[in-house]
């Protein structure tokens, strides 16, 4: 799980344009940690990814009012607490669900706008999406459509395989 969150944050760093790589290490056997030049080491996935995006000076990936800098937040720590916590498939299928009804009238996750959300839930629901059949995508057309939309934002993909999300139908008439 961590050696997937370091790849996420070298990913992370590469799409903000950060020149230098950061040097990364593990606390225990899943929390990533950033060894900072002038300070106290960060610990935490989103704790370190909010820190890139400040170093690469895109704070609007972290929102844009105290509402979507909110929104961003609660879905960091639904990335951290519910996607990377999950037990099993019941579990996995609660979260689909949930996402899916919260997309459903929305482009991003918090709205309008691409934010470190949509980056770190992309990372995380990636190995999820790479496991569903084609059929079960169909059922959660909302997060198939986002997922879809955020793997082909530039730069976000890289290192992970392209999922293919929807099968294109051929609709006929009953005539």
């Amino acid at each position: 799980m961590v050696e997937k969150m370091l790849l996420e944050l070298l990913s992370l760093e590469k799409s903000l344009g950060l020149k230098k790589t950061n040097k990364y290490s593990t606390q225990g056997d899943k929390v990533p940690v950033l060894q900072t030049n002038n300070g106290p080491s960060l610990i935490g996935l989103t704790t370190i990814a909010a820190h890139l995006v400040q170093e690469a000076q895109q704070k609007q990936l972290l929102g844009s009012t105290a509402e979507e800098k909110a929104i961003v937040q609660q879905w960091l720590e639904y990335r951290v607490t519910q996607i990377d916590g999950h037990r099993g498939k019941d579990e996995t299928r609660i979260i689909l669900k949930d996402l899916n009804q919260y997309l459903e009238d929305k482009v991003y996750l918090a709205g309008d706008n691409f934010t470190l959300a949509d980056i770190l839930v992309y990372y995380g629901l990636h190995p999820i999406m790479t496991e569903l059949s084609v059929q079960e995508k169909e059922k959660y057309v909302n997060v198939s459509r986002w997922f879809n939309h955020i793997q082909h934002y530039p730069g976000i993909r890289q290192h992970l395989p392209s999922v293919v999300v929807l099968k294109n139908r051929l609709y006929t008439s009953g005539h």
